[in-house]
């Protein structure tokens, strides 16, 4: 088994890492087999410069195999775990709320969008704990302050106001 570093580490919980390994066996099994009978199929209609049919399905095989890619990557570099405890601290799989300078604030998943994926209901925003922002809060509890590098080059100071364990 390959070892990958933090900064490569995806976070899932036991759930999302299931669903996301049946995605990959469905994608693998049966959906590649239709769309390859859907190719084949196409192929024997007519002139495949003039055939939608066989355009479509070809752009849906590229689309699929970019995702099985996407699947197993995610897969090997995935670290499951439970949800963490509720003591405060910014790690992954929490739901965190920071205060900008400005006093705007935000709430969302430390963590990979596919945890969020289990509930399509709840939109939230997703930061990676390798982000600048999930890098500089990851360690803080309540009432800390951290600061990060924007795109644009400019510090950000954000103030952690709530930490809780995501729960879908």
């Amino acid at each position: 088994m390959t070892q990958h570093t933090a900064e490569n580490v995806i976070w899932l919980t036991q759930e999302a890492y299931d669903r996301l390994n049946v995605e990959l066996e469905n994608l693998r099994g049966p959906v590649r087999a239709e769309i390859s009978r859907r190719i084949a199929d196409a192929r024997e209609e007519c002139d495949l410069r003039e055939n939608g049919g066989y355009h479509a399905a070809r752009e849906e095989q590229s689309k699929t195999e970019a995702r099985i890619l996407q699947l197993e990557d995610m897969l090997t570099r995935a670290q499951v775990g439970e949800t963490p405890e509720n003591d405060g601290e910014v790690e992954p799989g929490m739901q965190v709320t920071v205060r900008f300078a400005d006093g705007e604030t935000e709430t969302f998943l430390l963590g990979a969008r596919e945890v969020l994926a289990v509930d399509d209901s709840v939109e939230m925003s997703v930061y990676s704990p390798q982000s600048p922002l999930g890098s500089a809060i990851v360690g803080k509890r309540p009432g800390e302050s951290a600061s990060f590098s924007a795109p644009n080059g400019r510090a950000v100071e954000v103030e952690i106001v709530d930490a809780q364990p995501f729960t879908s």
